[in-house]
């Protein structure tokens, strides 16, 4: 199967001009000038996606999602539902990794590799770290190094609390058995093996992350903490930590990653050890695209910049080789977006089109022999804030 996509400007997320780009199979195998006539004259299959007016961009990857929802902190009730396909889809979010939070317990590893296996079938890329806020890590096997080397979907050990009073209070001996090991499984493995900390409102900040370098020599680019913007004094340290050598990863629950971004680049931060997330859960996925939007088209931020947070960089703490980036050879995960709008023409992942035109092409398996009518929507997104709803 060949996809053409035609007359767009590139952002790989380096920009690269207007140039076509040609998808064989799961793969981008060219990128340049495409005579769409001569293919169809060989008798070969040919989709074409005009990409006039429209910018052609790598599909986003997410570090931080809780696929099977959020933990619900005030009561059973307040549980969140699970993440969906075509959410991810519309949201523009073609390779995602999923995590377990404050819930270990009703949100289990099990049911977290089973939605990552999933949403593969369903054509997307799926991850899952292994463990949740507490020590030691729930695991699916006997341990982290386990879960990393027999498990394809797990990649790393996380999301582990720091800094916070939902934590067990673990300290840095414990903490840096769990680093260590989810090393050795990654070198192992072939994996990212990094450990992804959540770090909370706690006056330590980051001071166990820098505790488990300068005492226990675990390298910095083990060490991904994510939610860094909860306060200037948490930022400094993030920059100063990414000046080391991690990656450090701003969150998009709050919608203010303009003010962030601008505050780390201000303070000497090094752009190419900066991620963003979702941290969807009673967050949309949708925030994702929609803080890159208004950094580019509100803040004056640079394309090329702002996309290789949601991209670029990703790929590279992930170790993600075939992702991230418009190249031949990596993945067909692709994004078409209005130029003037940044809103979503068509998403292709791993050279599949789910979304064509700004419409799904495609259902979730599940929906095939059911009758469900299903209709969700948060008070923001009645307020108009951000449009995020299942139907079944």
């Amino acid at each position: 199967m060949l996809t053409l996509i035609e007359n767009g400007e590139i952002y790989a997320p380096a920009p690269l001009g207007r140039r076509d780009v040609l998808i064989l199979n799961n793969r981008i195998a060219l990128i340049g000038e495409v005579d769409a006539r001569a293919l169809t004259l060989l008798g070969l299959e040919l989709e074409l996606v005009d990409a006039s007016g429209c910018i052609i961009t790598p599909g986003l990857i997410d570090p931080h999602q809780h696929l099977l929802g959020g933990s619900g902190e005030q009561g059973f009730s307040t549980q969140t539902p699970e993440i969906y396909a075509s959410e991810l889809a519309r949201a523009g979010i073609t390779t995602v990794v999923g995590c377990l939070g404050v819930d270990t317990t009703t949100k289990t590893m099990a049911g977290l590799v089973a939605k990552a296996k999933g949403l593969n079938e369903e054509g997307l890329t799926a991850y899952a770290w292994s463990g949740g806020y507490t020590l030691p890590p729930t695991t699916l096997m006997r341990s982290v190094r386990e879960d990393i080397l027999f498990i394809s979907e797990v990649i790393g050990a996380g999301e582990v609390a720091v800094s916070d009073a939902r934590s067990n209070g673990h300290d840095a001996l414990e903490l840096s058995k769990v680093v260590k090991d989810a090393y050795v499984a990654g070198i192992l493995s072939r994996k990212c093996g990094v450990t992804h900390f959540h770090v909370g409102e706690g006056k330590a900040r980051l001071k166990l992350l820098r505790t488990l370098i300068e005492d226990y020599e675990i390298s910095p680019e083990l060490i991904y903490p994510t939610h860094v913007e909860r306060s200037e004094d948490l930022m400094r340290e993030a920059i100063e930590l990414a000046g080391r050598g991690s990656y450090v990863d701003i969150d998009t629950v709050e919608r203010d990653l303009p003010r962030w971004l601008r505050f780390y680049l201000d303070h000497g931060g090094n752009p190419a050890r900066l991620t963003v997330s979702s941290d969807a859960s009673i967050n949309s996925p949708h925030s994702l695209l929609e803080q890159i939007r208004a950094c580019v088209l509100e803040h004056d931020f640079s394309l090329e910049q702002t996309l290789a947070l949601v991209t670029k960089n990703t790929a590279a703490v992930l170790k993600l080789a075939r992702k991230g980036q418009l190249e031949v050879g990596r993945d067909a995960d692709v994004l078409v977006l209005h130029e003037d709008s940044f809103e979503i023409k068509d998403v292709i992942a791993q050279g599949r089109c789910l979304v064509r035109d700004g419409q799904l092409t495609f259902n979730e398996k599940f929906l095939s022999e059911s009758n469900r009518l299903i209709r969700l929507e948060g008070k923001s997104a009645q307020r108009g804030e951000s449009v995020n709803e299942q139907k079944t």
